[in-house]
């Protein structure tokens, strides 16, 4: 198809439309039907370019790309600048940059292709490849995976259980894609054959209708087995500029203990949950028994709630032992030995030692140096936000805890947002997912809302029900198909209580993970293989040409 000739200001204009209408969808407070036709303008922009090669400078899909995911990632992702100015600029900078480098490599296969058929298929290939890599090296940030738009509207994408956010990332690309095919005979001023308008609009119903008719009539047909767990979650409301790594110990537990947690829990309860991070008395894990802080959760089980669980956040020390290989996150404790630090969620009952997970999925800069084995010299630059910084030690394995009623997993702060993380707790036979986080770094703005609702997602793609307790809020109960039953206001001291269901089954998400990022990702690189091939022949032709003339 034909585009009409656009001036570089009506696609500098295009191209802010889109980050207008993606900025608009997302959540909280967005609406996320506007996804389905925010990619529209941008694919008039990458077609006006392929098209009009000789109007346009190298690299301009990336350049007029790199002015929508911009200001896009500003839109939704300024709050980082709450907690850190540099980690701000570098996640909107950067992510900006790989998304646009994104749109500029399908330009160049679709090039070298030289297929339209094939071509315009290639960018959600390439794109949810990007997604699905991004989520597993020292830079990843997957805050905005397409799929995520639907955090704020589960009854849209129950579907996730079989797919995972990347299912909606693929549903939202099709679909703007099929409309983007449908106005662009309108916008050029030529006829589409009547078969071809037909065909395009009866697949255009049917990708939007199918998966929307599905959901609905799964969201409101699906019961919960009934297994109740009683649980009962701490919002302290520790300040964590000024507080939350300041106060002493007793002054934590009496945030913690006050008089509406002891009025709330009794016998009967399950599991009591405290935040992320939240105990700071600089634990060694070989010495718990000697920890004050231990002592006193101890001592408040035995007294209010003896049959409980108690589930925390805590900055905790590993000793290496002499023969241990010293790891990147190693710190010189003296001249013969090191330790790693964790930020860690601790089990523990009235009696027994506690057990521990520690947090694998590392905030860049602030938990982990990226590439840390290259640039270790300069670790002392990682962003200082309170508690333990430097390059943190990391869990090898997804740990269940299984002492109490049923088992059950602590995902710690950032790793909810990773769908097919989290579903390894479950593999591993959590029927119940706690979420401890520290959300109030990025003060009363859209970060702590979109992290809140990202947790709606993971309970859909297991059928698992999610406690989340964060320090400032928002706090959190959330059932199998995805509603929040229950939750606290931000910036508030609270305790709350509630029952909500364990499950066992485990989903066609929880068997397979990121198929799809998996398959895309395959596809992609025969993509990028066959056009590097076609564009190597080519220029081994011209020259053949040139030599000859």
């Amino acid at each position: 198809m034909n585009m009409p000739d656009l001036k570089k200001k009506h696609l500098i204009l295009l191209s802010l439309l889109s980050a207008l209408l993606l900025g608009l969808a997302w959540p909280l407070r967005g609406f996320p039907f506007l996804i389905f036709i925010a990619l529209i303008p941008l694919l008039m922009v990458v077609e006006q370019i392929r098209q009009n090669p000789g109007r346009f400078r190298l690299m301009a899909t990336f350049r007029y790309s790199y002015i929508t995911f911009l200001f896009w990632n500003a839109a939704t992702t300024y709050w980082i600048w709450n907690s850190t100015e540099i980690g701000a600029l570098f996640a909107i900078f950067v992510n900006s940059l790989l998304m646009a480098l994104v749109v500029q490599l399908s330009a160049f296969i679709r090039h070298n292709l030289k297929n339209n058929i094939v071509g315009i298929a290639i960018l959600p290939v390439l794109w949810i490849a990007f997604e699905f890599l991004h989520q597993d090296w020292d830079l990843s940030w997957t805050w905005l995976t397409f799929g995520n738009v639907f955090a704020s509207r589960v009854s849209w994408v129950q579907w996730y259980e079989f797919t995972g956010v990347h299912g909606g990332s693929l549903w939202i690309w099709v679909i703007n894609i099929l409309l983007f095919q449908l106005i662009a005979p309108f916008l050029s001023k030529k006829k589409m054959c009547v078969f071809g308008r037909n065909f395009l609009i009866a697949a255009l119903f049917l990708t939007f209708a199918l998966p929307s008719t599905w959901s609905l009539w799964r969201y409101y047909s699906y019961e919960e087995k009934q297994n109740p767990v009683d649980i009962v979650l701490l919002q302290p409301n520790l300040n964590p500029y000024t507080e939350e790594y300041t106060l002493k110990v007793h002054e934590v537990m009496d945030r913690l203990f006050t008089t509406q947690t002891k009025s709330i829990v009794d016998s009967t309860v399950d599991f009591i949950v405290a935040p992320e991070s939240v105990l700071q008395e600089g634990m060694f894990e070989d010495e718990f028994q000697y920890s004050l802080s231990v002592r006193k959760i101890k001592e408040f089980l035995v007294e209010f709630a003896p049959q409980s669980q108690f589930v925390s956040g805590a900055g905790t020390f590993r000793m290496l032992k002499p023969n241990e290989p010293i790891t990147a996150a190693a710190r010189r404790y003296n001249s013969h030995s090191y330790y790693e630090a964790f930020n860690t969620a601790m089990f523990l009952d009235s009696l027994g030692i506690p057990v521990v997970y520690h947090k694998s999925k590392l905030v860049a800069g602030v938990e982990q140096m990226p590439f840390v084995h290259l640039i270790k010299p300069i670790e002392k630059l990682a962003i200082d936000l309170g508690g333990t910084v430097g390059t943190l030690g990391k869990s090898k394995d997804r740990t269940v805890y299984t002492k109490g009623k049923v088992p059950v997993s602590a995902v710690i702060c950032y790793e909810s947002v990773y769908g097919e993380f989290v579903t390894e707790f479950v593999a591993n036979g959590a029927q119940i997912i706690f979420v401890i986080t520290n959300d109030g770094w990025w003060k009363n703005t859209g970060g702590h809302r979109q992290h809140f609702v990202y947790s709606r997602l993971r309970a859909v793609e297991t059928r698992r029900s999610v406690a989340r307790a964060a320090n400032t809020g928002i706090s959190c109960f959330i059932n199998q198909r995805g509603d929040v039953i229950q939750q606290t206001q931000y910036w508030t001291r609270d305790v709350i209580r509630n029952k909500i269901n364990a499950n066992d089954v485990i989903t066609f998400y929880v068997r397979h993970g990121d198929y799809i990022g998996r398959a895309m990702t395959v596809v992609s690189g025969i993509l990028m293989l066959i056009a590097l091939l076609l564009y190597a022949a080519n220029r081994i032709g011209h020259r053949k040409t040139h030599l000859k003339g």
